[in-house]
């Protein structure tokens, strides 16, 4: 048996190896430490199976899975995939990608692997087996039975006879791949037949969004394809992508039931990114895997650069996972000072991890997070950590500090938000109103109604509310009276030190005038000089924080300078 290891971690490799020595398997193995070197590898030699690390560098373990699918020559080779992560997400992703099974690293011995090929061997063959017979069964009409539409085999054939009538005719032909957001819920929780009629009426919608020169097929389960021809531009193609996204805005009337279904389109284009109907296929994939990985019901281009971004994202989400596990995670405090006392009245919590002794970036790591939906279980830690530090301040000290924790608009969405907050308070003996939540005004423009319950929810639960980055681009006066707001964080960038003098003082000045008028509190963010706190002084801001008083501290560092 010949076998394939993949993997760029040489501990990792030799932990396999070492396996597969102890085990009954008599095999020939090949060592790598990147997809692009399996590849090179996997051209000229043949395998029977690959044991492939999920978190690889340049390029990762789905990429090829993908590149594998697309090979009629690999056919007969069996893919184990293998991570450090036990997330059940990620090995139904691994399988739902192509592979036949998924192992646990730190489980891995002679008899863990040993079952894991011979099990996926079998599976396999059952795979190909199904798969032979499936193609048999297509290939007997050229119509799906449930929609109506177009099925795989005639949809490959026309894709094929459209890709050479371009090329004569050096026109431009664009693929789009659709795949239903969440469809499994749907059939998970309302049972196949709602599942049915769900897909019979999203195959309505989409049509209703086409001009009926384009082939549209089902290509299974809830995946679509959908080829433009003689497209003038690119643009085209979006427009068509943003009418499907936009015809699905609207739930779904389905028996007694009303069902949400979004969708997530993977966009190719011919000849410009490939004129192999493979390849096409291929390309698309990938954009359709980064338009759900970016948040979901969004279309999205393959561009030579997406491979690069995929895989940047994929490891932060990774070493993300790798720290709320691990409880890397840590928070450094932020000072709060009284402008009457000059005294510190507050602190602001903020999250840091560290990879091999450098701290991570919040501006890079938060957006994968919210994108990934990890800042729920990342932000329930926040709160707890916070919680519990205010708790040992006030055991300590007697502190009577005030916590100011963020909030992003999908830990709105967190429907066990508020028993947590609730819970966590009463664990650690902490008032409600000692906290303070931080929202940015994009997490109130983001699903407004759900949006608006939960914040007014943490208000009843007598915690404050405050509205951070005020004085940018988002601005409403209008969220001040909609929202339960107890304070405005005027943002840095209205500071003296950010914006020229001669535009600083008046805005400013307004600004403050306008929020103490609504009987809100004011803290001036950004506080970098002495400038900068004269005017805020002078303008009767009730509290301040910036660099000139402190930056983030860690616990020691806050408790020595100011307890």
């Amino acid at each position: 048996m010949n076998i394939l290891i993949v993997d760029d971690d040489r501990i990792d490799r030799e932990t396999i190896v070492r396996a597969l020595s102890r085990s009954d398997i008599l095999c020939n193995i090949t060592q790598v430490d990147m997809v692009d070197r399996a590849l090179e590898v996997l051209a000229h030699t043949a395998f029977d199976v690959v044991l492939l690390d999920y978190n690889l560098p340049q390029r990762n373990g789905i990429e090829l899975l993908i590149e594998l699918k697309s090979m009629p020559a690999k056919e007969n080779t069996v893919v184990i995939m293998m991570s450090t992560s036990k997330e059940d997400k990620l090995a139904i992703s691994s399988i739902n990608a192509g592979a036949q099974d998924f192992l646990v690293k730190t489980e891995i011995n002679a008899f863990r692997l040993q079952r894991a090929i011979a099990n996926a061997q079998v599976r396999a063959s059952l795979e190909k087996e199904l798969l032979r017979s499936h193609q048999r069964t297509k290939e007997l009409a050229e119509r799906d039975n449930l929609t109506g539409l177009a099925n795989r085999y005639y949809f490959d054939e026309s894709l094929c006879h459209e890709i050479k009538k371009q090329q004569r005719e050096q026109s431009n032909l664009a693929l789009l791949l659709i795949d239903l957001d969440y469809f499994k819920f749907v059939n998970d929780n309302y049972g196949h037949d709602i599942g049915d009629q769900l897909l019979i009426a999203v195959t309505k919608r989409i049509t209703s969004c086409l001009r009926g020169s384009e082939l549209f097929a089902r290509l299974g389960g809830d995946e679509f394809a959908i080829t433009l021809t003689n497209l003038e531009s690119a643009f085209s193609a979006s427009n068509v992508a943003k009418r499907i996204i936009e015809s699905l805005q609207k739930p779904f009337e389905i028996g007694s039931h009303i069902i949400s279904s979004g969708a997530s389109i993977g966009i190719a284009l011919c000849p410009s990114d490939s004129t192999n109907v493979k390849e096409l296929f291929k390309y698309a994939d990938i954009a359709m895997y980064r338009s759900k990985s970016d948040g979901r019901n969004q279309f999205c281009f393959f561009e030579a650069k997406m491979q690069e971004i995929f895989l940047e994202n994929f490891l932060i989400e990774n070493q993300l996972r790798h720290a709320l596990t691990n409880n890397d995670f840590y928070l450094l405090y932020q000072p709060v000072i009284s402008s009457k006392s000059g005294k510190i009245i507050g602190v602001e919590a903020l999250i840091r991890f560290d990879i091999e002794g450098l701290s991570q970036r919040p501006d890079i790591f938060i957006p994968v997070a919210e994108k990934s939906r990890l800042i729920i279980d990342i932000g329930r830690w926040v709160i707890t950590e916070a919680v519990k530090q205010l708790s040992a301040w006030q055991g300590k000290q007697g502190s009577t500090l005030t916590m100011s924790i963020n909030l992003s608009s999908i830990q709105l969405t967190d429907e066990g938000l508020i028993e947590h907050i609730k819970s966590t308070l009463i664990a650690h003996h902490i008032d409600a109103s000692q906290i303070e939540f931080e929202l940015t005004e994009t997490a109130l423009l983001v699903e407004q109604e759900n949006s608006t319950k939960m914040i007014h929810n943490i208000s009843h639960l007598g915690c404050k509310i405050s509205l951070d980055d005020f004085g940018t681009g988002f601005s409403s006066i209008s969220h001040l009276h909609r929202f339960p707001i107890n304070t405005v964080k005027v943002d840095k960038s209205l500071m003296p030190s950010a914006l020229p003098k001669d535009n600083t003082k008046p805005f400013l000045t307004g600004l403050v005038v306008m929020i103490q008028s609504l009987e809100l509190d004011v803290i001036a963010e950004g506080i970098e000089t002495e400038i900068d706190l004269n005017l805020c002084l002078k303008l009767g801001v009730n509290k301040m924080q910036g660099y000139y008083f402190d930056k983030p501290l860690s616990v020691n560092e806050l408790e020595n300078r100011y307890f």
